[in-house]
């Protein structure tokens, strides 16, 4: 064919080669506020190096073959033993190792460990999301086992370790390991107390024997897991190592994996447990209480990856905007296109900063930190969660039909959106969490009202909205009917404070007009015309090196 046909013109180049974390300014600028001077010189050259990473070619091509090649499950060998194993593309495992090598589930026993990981994690999260998963619980597993010192002593330093070794071995003879958890069972779901997975004590100190299912076991092909089963005294957390510390293989049939809708790199299993070895972490018939600071960070998580979506999401609409030319200009000039991108990047921004302001309070972990984070945490976590697939589906939509092409990699990225409003409780039961945290710990609200306060007398908006907040809180009536408006309101005082005191007035001014305001309509791109859209546009661009 006649290679004239072919001229290819007006396309957009990829979004390659450039710094994810100086590109991305919001962020950046956050990281030098939460840390301190003596710790940031090592925090940006980390980030930095991590943020070039993140933008090549090389990890790009990583995340593409990783999502590419999903996980397979091989449960028996050529022989007809069962080893139940789950085979990963070459890809998953360069990715997890420089993750892991990147300190990426070490947290909390470095200083601003917390920020420096929410940082690294939101930046190579938009390589590929999915690995993400065991990421997100090996870190998170560390509060849960320092419930018994004996535990955390064994485990904890391979948890934080810098080194990732693929394959199934027994942990003392590995430099770093992987954990998973298994809550949820078929009959059951969110409801754990309802569990029937039993544990039967044995003679040894702690141990016991697990029988029973887990409907969904997060990443299956890790060293160890946190479960929850029935022991004699109640619902308990437990460790279950794949392999024992002779070297044999524990109890641990992967009858499956799901064939989810997104997340397609990673592997979540149902898994059986027949006479399955375990070890109690923390006192029978507390395993709720046990776990819930792992579920917390896992949370956390949730909004730092719906954070690092959002982001890359944005990133590629404003890049093509600024490339692409229709009707006579750049799409980026063209006034309706600049208030849809101004409107993703202050989500998008707003995401970032609450996140890593939840971040900063676990590194400060004071009381009056704590308190904030009981009800910022689950709020946050259903609020941020719930944006992203909205942000992401308009953010595609500014690529034309190119962004609904899988070599956009805009399709993988909306695939990915909804997970993280479900992982870890979903919206209902954020909203939940939330009022049980009003009625039973007044200095949670209290400090959550302390925070928002920082800003008052800043926009007259933010403190109207304020004011509609109390009202709300001081209305009991029909409260749980309503949860999901009341938590929606306090995400947004909070974003909308946390912008004014931090953010340039270009933004701030547009999210309160717009989210606080009202000043807005029901869809992306209806920003009051009268804002300087264009400096929020061109903050939020990424810039290639």
């Amino acid at each position: 064919m006649a290679a004239t046909t072919h001229t290819v013109t007006n396309q957009v180049p990829p979004l390659v080669g450039y710094d994810v974390y100086t590109a991305d300014r919001a962020l950046s600028e956050a990281v030098e506020r939460h840390i301190e001077p003596g710790v940031l010189p090592g925090a940006r050259e980390e980030l930095g190096a991590l943020g070039r990473a993140a933008g090549s070619a090389q990890a790009q091509e990583w995340g593409a073959q990783a999502n590419g090649h999903p996980p397979v499950l091989r449960t028996h060998d050529r022989y007809g033993n069962r080893i139940d194993e789950v085979e990963f593309h070459p890809s998953w495992h360069r990715l997890l190792g420089h993750a892991v090598a990147a300190g990426l589930t070490d947290a909390w026993g470095r200083p601003a460990g917390h920020v420096r990981r929410a940082a690294g994690f939101l930046v190579w999260t938009q390589a590929e999301a999915g690995h993400g998963c065991p990421l997100s619980m090996t870190h998170a597993a560390v509060p849960a086992l320092r419930t018994d010192p004996v535990l955390a002593a064994e485990w904890e330093p391979k948890l934080t370790s810098y080194v990732y070794e693929e394959g199934l071995r027994p942990a003392p003879e590995k430099a770093g390991v992987l954990f998973g958890m298994g809550m949820t069972e078929k009959q059951g779901g969110t409801d754990v107390r309802s569990n029937t997975t039993r544990a039967e004590p044995l003679s040894g100190e702690g141990e016991y024997l697990l029988t029973g299912h887990k409907w969904f076991c997060s990443a299956p092909m890790s060293d160890g897991f946190l479960v929850l089963a029935q022991a004699p005294g109640g619902l308990t957390c437990f460790l279950v190592p794949r392999v024992l510390p002779d070297g044999t293989r524990n109890v641990f049939a992967i009858q499956r994996l799901k064939d989810k809708l997104g997340n397609k790199s990673n592997a979540s299993g149902e898994v059986e447990f027949d006479g399955t070895w375990a070890r109690r972490v923390g006192e029978e018939g507390r395993g709720v209480r046990t776990i819930i600071e792992m579920v917390a960070a896992t949370r956390l998580d949730c909004v730092v990856g719906s954070a690092a979506l959002m982001r890359q999401a944005v990133a590629q609409a404003i890049h093509h905007a600024t490339y692409r030319s229709a009707f006579g200009g750049l799409l980026t000039d063209k006034p309706l296109m600049r208030n849809v991108l101004a409107d993703l990047a202050l989500e998008s921004e707003a995401a970032t900063v609450l996140a890593m302001r939840l971040a900063s309070a676990y590194d400060t972990d004071t009381e009056e930190e704590r308190a904030f984070l009981r009800l910022a945490v689950p709020a946050a976590k259903y609020w941020v969660t719930k944006r992203c697939t909205p942000v992401v589906g308009e953010a595609l939509e500014c690529l034309g039909g190119n962004g609904y092409v899988e070599e956009s990699g805009m399709p993988r990225l909306l695939r990915e959106a909804p997970l993280n409003s479900i992982w870890e409780g979903s919206g209902n039961v954020q909203a939940l969490d939330v009022l049980r945290a009003l009625q039973r710990e007044p200095q949670a609200l209290d400090a959550f009202l302390r925070e928002v306060g920082k800003a008052r007398g800043a926009d007259h908006r933010l403190d109207a909205a304020i004011k509609d907040l109390l009202t709300e809180l001081a209305d009991l009536e029909g409260i749980e009917a309503r949860a999901r408006r009341l938590v929606e309101r306090m995400a947004l005082v909070l974003q909308g404070s946390l912008l004014v005191r931090w953010a340039p007035p270009e933004v701030s001014d547009a999210f309160c007009a717009s989210r606080l305001g009202r000043d807005w309509g029901t869809a992306f791109g209806t920003l009051p015309h009268s804002l300087d859209l264009a400096s929020v546009v061109a903050r939020a661009r990424p810039v290639a090196e």
